[in-house]
């Protein structure tokens, strides 16, 4: 799949994201779509063949809601959104869906998806009966509470590693996190999308309760930690009425179910998922002890839904020891002996004595390959244009196409006029980024979104003649990848070197 450089505001993010094409697996595609053809099945019989595949699903409640007005509902469930358009239209909008096989969809966009079917097995294993009478409420508004994220991940599959790795393995605030990869909230962004997409209303008061209205949800996780003590919750319950009627609105069930499968992800016993537990222990008003054992049945019940996958699903974390945390700090992987066979032969190129390239463009692109060959996963190279003073793209690796098309002004920012004056280095870290972000230009912390990247200028006699840009998909660097970093930029500082030389 093609990344495409992120957006940086709201507007931006939302027409960016409802252009996104979701794929959807190809088997249910195809049964779906022979479906449709049959006049022998019922609206529900068919609804009960798209449920099996989210992406559908979510596509037909938006065709169904894309024109709705102020005077009439979005559909709430799969099957009054199938009445709704009819199924010669909807067999027009599948004939959109790109169908793909299971293991070409990108994992992340998979992995998503799975935890909203977590979120929608919690959500009806623990209120389905309380709630028989909106049961398709309940089940459509937990599945597709998280359909926002979907689309964020299916167009920049890395942002869902790069938030795993420093969210919830290094603990960083998830607003600072978002505000550096995606320049907004993102509740307010998916906020956001779902209005645009008119999704049921149970999904818009739940990303309100989060990002706009957190009074109440705060004064019940407050009740909700003790847990030991029933009678006294109760008894502040029977103190403020308001607390009390709202605690028990069913629209907060799709948000207690996805906040579950959601932490779940992460950890069984960590405190943001005991938080949940305890908040859906209130809500039942059972035991923290009785909640638990609910909640793993029905993870175990999604798992065996969902059936074997090469994706995490928390059930699997029920086998290990409590207190497991089930993301651990990534480094970046050494590159294969392929790579390093190939960056040997690149770098003994680099080093000839006589330059074997005719022009800038196969220098550079010979530097680029040998930079990826060394472990570097999106590089960027920038050519100094000593007349306009100018940093103008040569190469890009791991990028989206419109890293050819940058032109930066080196005067707009005060690190890249640093490192123009000589020959420099400056590795960017969660330590220093504060420091530094500010002073990048904002084309290039879009391009390169994370908190770990090498800029490294490179010249002859003293004068900059190149501008490298590279990181390693946002995981932290190893020595090795350094190492390995430092001695191709050598290599190509020789190759500068002896271009430089030619006719003379």
């Amino acid at each position: 799949m093609t990344t495409t450089a992120l957006p940086r505001s709201l507007p931006a993010w939302i027409k960016a994201l409802d252009a996104v094409a979701l794929p959807a697996f190809a088997g249910p595609h195809r049964e779906v779509c022979q479906a449709l053809r049959d006049s022998s099945l019922s609206m529900r019989q068919i609804a009960e063949l798209i449920q099996v595949s989210p992406v559908l699903a979510l596509n037909v409640i938006r065709e169904a809601n894309r024109n709705v007005g102020a005077a009439s509902e979005p559909a709430e469930s799969l099957e009054v959104a199938l009445s709704r358009i009819g199924l010669q239209r909807a067999e027009q909008l599948l004939a959109r869906i790109p169908a793909v096989e299971t293991q070409d969809i990108p994992a992340p966009l998979r992995q998503m998806v799975l935890i909203s079917r977590h979120a929608s097995q919690q959500a009806s294993g623990l209120f389905g009966d309380r709630l028989a009478r909106l049961a398709q409420e309940v089940h459509w508004s937990s599945l597709l509470f998280l359909s926002p994220l979907w689309a964020l991940v299916a167009a920049h599959p890395q942002l869902l590693e790069i938030w795993e790795q420093r969210v919830l393995v290094k603990g960083e605030p998830a607003s600072r996190v978002e505000q550096s990869l995606l320049g907004v909230s993102l509740l307010e962004l998916c906020l956001a999308l779902a209005r645009h997409w008119n999704l049921p209303a149970w999904i818009l008061q739940g990303y309100i309760l989060l990002g706009r209205n957190r009074r109440m949800l705060i004064k019940a996780l407050h009740i909700a930690r003790d847990n030991e003590h029933p009678l006294h919750q109760q008894q502040l319950l029977d103190a403020d009425p308001d607390l009390r009627r709202w605690l028990t609105l069913p629209s907060n069930t799709i948000l207690l179910a996805n906040g579950i499968a959601l932490t779940a992800h992460h950890s069984w016993s960590g405190t943001h998922s005991l938080r949940w537990q305890r908040l859906a222990g209130l809500y039942l008003q059972i035991p923290l002890t009785e909640l638990q054992q609910r909640v793993h049945q029905q993870a175990v019940e999604s798992a065996r839904a969902i059936g074997r996958t090469d994706l995490w699903h928390p059930a699997q974390g029920l086998l290990w020891p409590w207190n497991s945390r089930f993301q651990q700090e990534k480094l970046a992987r050494l590159p294969s002996s392929a790579a390093l066979a190939a960056w040997r032969e690149q770098c003994r190129q680099l080093l000839s004595e006589k330059s074997p390239y005719d022009n800038v463009l196969q220098l550079t692109a010979a530097a680029g390959k040998a930079l990826e060959s060394a472990g570097m996963q999106r590089v960027l190279l920038l050519w100094l244009d000593q007349r306009q003073r100018r940093l103008v793209s040569q190469q890009c690796i791991g990028l989206p196409r419109e890293a050819m098309r940058l032109d930066l002004d080196p005067d707009q920012s005060q690190v890249l006029r640093q490192l123009l004056e000589k020959p420099a280095q400056l590795r960017l870290s969660p330590d220093n980024m504060a420091q530094f972000s500010a002073l990048l230009p904002g084309a290039l912390k879009a391009l390169f979104a994370g908190e770990h990247l090498l800029l490294r200028s490179i010249g002859h006699e003293g004068h900059v003649m190149l501008l490298v840009v590279a990181d390693q998909n946002d995981l932290p660097f190893s020595e090795v990848g350094l190492q390995a970093f430092g001695k191709t930029v050598q290599c190509i500082e020789r190759a500068l070197a002896t271009f430089g030389k030619r006719g003379r």
